[in-house]
């Protein structure tokens, strides 16, 4: 399935909800996708932090989990995610591998010691992270990755399963 986004600001009501299966249904309505939320009541108070450099993947991926029923914040870098983690304590974070100044991984095991209750979820579409998580991997930390591009339902199953396996 292929999009063509042609403005940079993105309404989360223009989003297709997602079904109880989590696959896309653009013929579900708002209102019953509030009714789920409703009943999925402890997911609405699950705290993402979605990092990316790219700013219309951050915006669209949270755009997407607030859809499923989560609490969605963007950062569109290492430095500003961390500032952002001292007040937000998010539950999740979900972050790119691949950015300037700070990559997702160097993040990742800031966030880890910062909170450590914090689920972390890397993503990555370039093949050049192998170092960077061998180089992490050396130092003590592990954490799942997901490749680009991944269909969105996928990243709600994964943040999930997360929280299920932490919380």
């Amino acid at each position: 399935m292929h999009f063509n986004v042609e403005h940079k600001t993105l309404v989360a009501d223009d989003l297709p909800q997602l079904s109880s299966s989590g696959e896309f249904d653009p013929d579900e309505s708002v209102a019953q996708g509030s009714e789920r939320r409703a009943g999925e009541e402890s997911l609405s108070r699950r705290r993402v932090l979605v990092v990316d450099d790219e700013r219309l993947l951050a915006d669209t991926t949270a755009a997407i989990l607030r859809r499923a029923g989560f609490e969605a914040r963007t950062a569109y870098g290492g430095w500003e995610a961390l500032e952002i983690v001292k007040g937000y304590n998010p539950d999740y974070l979900l972050t790119d591998v691949m950015m300037p100044m700070m990559n997702g991984m160097e993040l990742a095991m800031a966030v880890s010691k910062m909170s450590p209750s914090t689920a972390i979820l890397l993503s990555s579409g370039q093949a050049g992270v192998a170092p960077i998580l061998e180089d992490a991997k050396a130092k003590g930390y592990e954490f799942p990755l997901l490749a680009k591009p991944v269909h969105p339902s996928k990243v709600v199953e994964r943040l999930r399963e997360l929280g299920s396996a932490s919380h």
